[in-house]
């Protein structure tokens, strides 16, 4: 089962990662203008507003279990999720957290 989140969190981080890289080259490397194209209407806004509450969820969640483990190795799922995106870094911190030494 850990591996299928490891696969997951690879998925997580491609899949995504060819959407944002194909709009960068077509519309110039502006991260504003990437966030105005996530407002373009009330559908994407809702759902950049899904993921950022998940995110942050997530977050939450990876920093009570890291102070309470001291395991900081987990902490690399939030510059996954921040970076990519919580289709990566969710289920990284998963596979991570399922390994016998974190």
């Amino acid at each position: 089962m850990r591996w299928l989140f490891a696969a997951l969190a690879l998925w997580g981080a491609i899949h995504p990662m060819y959407y944002f890289i194909q709009w960068f080259q077509q519309n110039t490397w502006d991260i504003m203008a990437m966030v105005d194209a996530w407002h373009v209407n009330a559908a994407a806004s809702g759902l950049v507003w899904d993921l950022t509450i998940a995110a942050i969820a997530l977050t939450v969640w990876v920093i009570y279990e890291t102070a309470q483990t001291r395991q900081f190795i987990r902490l690399i799922a939030i510059l996954a999720t921040f970076c990519i995106g919580v289709s990566c870094g969710l289920p990284l911190y998963i596979f991570i957290r399922m390994s016998k030494s974190a």
